[in-house]
């Protein structure tokens, strides 16, 4: 394994390359806290979108809940869509016992169908225990607790080629002034492209947003934004999408000009840096670890990140993720959903690679590499500052869903981002019309 270095005031050094995407050798921790007495017999179903080597690591999880109890436990996957594997299930009465929810949204929805069980006994005091009142109310609704976010996803990261900042003789920025009026321009004067764009997948485009939003406006405004208590065409929007512009609006900045990032979609744009090198930077979470690898890229030493720079006073820390509830009643379930809070049960999948905790009680050692430990330090130590993704906490209409909603507002304004006014009152409707 590579060590960690920090390469200038903010960068991150990427170290491990397959520790974010494939699993490493783990001695299972202590004993899991969440389980409490003898379950022999009792069989129960999760379900949840992994595949692969996540799901290889969940499982091997589980593991760790079935020595304890005597349980058993079967995993299906959901495929992508979850919601569409779920619905039909809960319409015939046949729930998973638990399930893991990609948003926040269908929480909400289900909870409202009353499909969910609240967590209850040991769950409940866990999720008390284990993680701060910003993760609490995230899975809660109507003051009772559903949900526990089971693994994240660090949203507020640019990755770039250090070849290509040397060659321009540039550093990793700070702030978002020494990104677009240092970094970027120098780079553009060098002949080096600054950035690739994921235009094509509108989901990348909602999370810039959301970064520079959050920086901006800060956590209160970006939850009244969420919970529509403020319009979209409210100033903090309009003076988002004005500062979006600064990059979006300069086609020599972008890997094949506006048309090209329009049309790039996730995880190509990953190769126009690592592989084609075609632009010196691309912005998205983590997970890009993994497309970096498979472009050729050797993560940690070719392929290196920074924290999203910050816009306002304080960087953005934007997280997406998974949040397991309990769709059943069944004996045990309220044992599984303990377990899964407990930070033993977390240390364990922490210490396979490729992935994350906001379990305030997983300690930074537990993951297998120095960038992962500094990813998650990050998470915690924004304390209550951390958002989750904006646009899978409002309605799938409007955040979730290709071709319409955020995606198409602010895919067309990538296109032509010279009325910030105009996407604002587009974003307005849109949000008003999935409600």
């Amino acid at each position: 394994m590579r060590e960690h270095v920090w390469t200038g005031r903010g960068a991150l050094a990427v170290a491990a390359a397959g520790a974010l995407v494939a699993a490493t050798a783990c001695s299972p921790g202590s004993a899991p806290s969440g389980g409490s007495g003898d379950l022999a017999g009792v069989e129960l179903l999760v379900a949840a979108k992994w595949t692969g080597v996540e799901e290889d690591n969940f499982t091997e999880v589980l593991a760790g809940f079935e020595e304890e109890t005597g349980a058993t436990v079967t995993y299906e996957s959901t495929g992508e869509d979850t919601g569409a594997y779920l619905g039909p299930k809960i319409e015939a009465g046949e729930p998973p016992d638990v399930a893991v929810l990609p948003q926040p949204g269908l929480l909400e929805e289900y909870a409202s169908q009353d499909a969910l069980v609240p967590l209850s006994g040991d769950a409940a005091a866990g999720l008390k225990e284990n993680y701060t009142d910003y993760w609490q109310d995230l899975g809660s609704v109507g003051g009772d607790s559903y949900g526990v976010l089971l693994k994240a996803a660090h949203k507020s990261i640019i990755w770039y080629r250090p070849d290509a900042f040397d060659q321009a003789g540039v550093n990793p920025p700070d702030t978002w002034d020494d990104l677009t009026g240092t970094t970027a321009s120098t780079l553009s004067d060098a002949g080096v492209t600054p950035f690739a764009m994921c235009g094509a997948s509108g989901w990348t485009l909602t999370d810039w947003f959301e970064n520079v939003y959050l920086s901006h406006a800060g956590p209160q405004k970006y939850d009244q934004l969420v919970n529509h208590e403020i319009p979209w065409t409210d100033d903090s929007v309009v003076q988002t999408l004005e500062t979006l512009a600064e990059v979006w609006g300069e086609g020599d900045w972008m890997a094949g000009g506006t048309q090209g990032a329009v049309q790039t979609d996730f995880p190509t744009c990953v190769s126009q840096v690592y592989g084609q090198e075609q632009a010196a930077m691309v912005y998205e979470a983590d997970f890009v670890a993994a497309s970096a690898q498979e472009a050729g890229a050797t993560v940690g030493e070719t392929a290196q990140a920074f924290p999203f720079p910050a816009v306002g006073e304080k960087a953005p820390v934007v997280v997406g993720g998974d949040i397991a509830v309990a769709m059943s009643e069944a004996e045990g379930v309220q044992q599984l959903m303990a377990y899964l809070t407990s930070p033993e049960a977390q240390t364990t999948w922490a210490g396979l690679g490729g992935y994350l905790s906001a379990n305030s009680q997983v300690e930074a050692d537990a993951y297998p590499d120095e960038f992962t430990q500094e990813l998650a330090q990050t998470i915690l130590e924004a304390g209550d500052d951390v958002r989750y993704d904006l646009s899978d906490q409002v309605p799938s209409q409007f955040g979730a869903t290709e071709g319409k909603g955020m995606w198409t507002v602010l895919q067309d304004f990538l296109r032509d981002p010279s009325d910030p006014d105009a996407a604002a009152e587009k974003l307005e409707q849109a949000a008003a019309k999935a409600e």
